[in-house]
């Protein structure tokens, strides 16, 4: 009777095991597909891209719309969908929280939006709106907590930015494009970044991109009152806060691309700048670099 019953829960076993993933999977959208989905009882929404072949639990990109657009306009900008598929990542690109005309801004506490005023109290936490659209994904068994990831455009680099200052826990490594800080300016000399408000949990890794000819968010530094620094700048805090011991290195990728290197960084994290030369503020981001610049990151 024992062998029998033993028996009869092998095949049980057997046949649970053999069911589809999907069937105690990720059900929130169907894989090569992107869709509109309600968070959690957040009352927001996000696109979410469930890449083709989708296999759980995958890592997750979360992508940050830039200043007065949405997660939608910025999912088709960046084409990190296409990317997503040929990597095997989700990608989650939410509305900000604070609403701009047609679009939104990001709550960056301490600093003007593009329209100058400045968060206040009553308008919506986006750093735990986001920590939300994390554990929400989590607990519908559709990505690695530990392989986390943020990057945006413009406004949204600097909201990556930003949770990379506040929510190094959460995140793996993050990739602003457009939009690199290392904190708000320093009242006092605006030329520098205050210390007091970027400081990470832990080393954070952090790849930007930008453009020379960028007027918006100048890598020369000046331009807006949330801006103020250079990227050079941003990247040295970087590289400080990340403990890096070697670098600056430079370089020429290709006649287009200059790259600042920081590395031998605490935690095996890794400090990079790439500057496009001739390019504007758009999306000059290289989507593979940047993949595989997550890839090498792993949240401990």
């Amino acid at each position: 009777m024992r062998r029998q019953s033993l028996g009869f829960v092998g095949a049980v076993l057997a046949l649970l095991w053999a069911l589809p993933a999907a069937a105690t999977g990720c059900t929130l959208g169907t894989p090569g597909a992107t869709v509109r989905v309600s968070v959690a009882n957040s009352g927001r929404a996000t696109m979410l891209h469930l890449p083709r072949g989708f296999a759980r639990p995958a890592p997750l990109v979360l992508l940050l719309h830039g200043s007065g657009g949405t997660g939608a306009q910025m999912l088709d900008a960046s084409k990190l969908a296409d990317t997503a598929d040929a990597h095997g990542f989700v990608v989650a690109a939410p509305d900000a929280g604070i609403a701009v005309q047609k679009g939104f801004v990001w709550n960056i506490p301490g600093v003007p939006s593009v329209t100058g005023k400045m968060p206040g109290p009553g308008d919506a936490d986006d750093v735990a709106f986001l920590g939300t659209v994390v554990d929400w994904l989590a607990a519908n068994h559709c990505i690695d907590r530990s392989r986390v990831y943020a990057t945006g455009l413009s406004g949204g680099g600097r909201m990556s930015s930003w949770l990379g200052c506040v929510a190094a826990d959460r995140f793996a490594a993050i990739a602003p494009v457009v939009g690199l800080r290392a904190g708000n300016p320093l009242a006092s000399d605006r030329r520098v970044p205050d210390p007091a408000t970027c400081t990470p949990s832990r080393p954070v890794p952090v790849i930007a991109f930008a453009g020379d000819k960028d007027t918006t968010n100048p890598i020369q530094g000046g331009g807006a009152g949330y801006w103020q620094y250079t990227m050079a700048t941003a990247l040295t805090r970087w590289a400080d806060l990340d403990a890096c011991r070697a670098g600056p290195v430079q370089r020429d990728l290709d006649a287009k691309v200059h790259e600042v290197r920081y590395a031998d960084c605490r935690a095996g994290a890794e400090v990079i700048g790439r500057i496009t030369r001739g390019a504007g503020h758009v999306w000059v981001a290289d989507n593979d670099a940047m993949w595989a610049f997550f890839a090498r990151h792993q949240r401990r």
